[in-house]
């Protein structure tokens, strides 16, 4: 027998065996990890980052709070975690910003509220 590629429809059931949860959270960690590299946190020193494009983590903090606040009833024990992920997540964009945004106006504090 030979190996063949993987149909469109052998990867739509493999996607829906995975729980609702599983997915939701893989989302959020790429999510983080996205915000994290735009914010040049992988790097030794991330005012100097090449990665650092504080637009671009604006946009995915703010996905990210809006997956977060629309599906913490769904995650369980896993929306503790993530929930304090995303606050170091906005903590770090207004450390990074040279004129910060005044609380409840920075990423995704929209939907979570205020992070000083």
């Amino acid at each position: 027998m030979t190996d063949t590629p993987e149909t469109p429809a052998d990867d739509v059931r493999d996607l829906a065996e995975i729980p609702a949860v599983e997915v939701i959270s893989r989302a959020a960690v790429m999510l983080m990890s996205s915000a994290a590299e735009k914010l040049g946190l992988a790097d030794e020193n991330p005012d100097d980052s090449v990665h650092l494009d504080l637009d671009e983590a604006r946009r995915v903090i703010t996905a990210l709070a809006g997956l977060v606040t629309a599906s913490v009833e769904y995650l369980g024990p896993h929306a503790g975690p993530i929930r304090e992920g995303l606050q170091a997540l906005q903590k770090a964009f207004r450390e990074a910003s040279a004129h910060p945004d005044e609380p409840g106006k920075g990423p995704g504090e929209k939907y979570t509220g205020p992070v000083y």
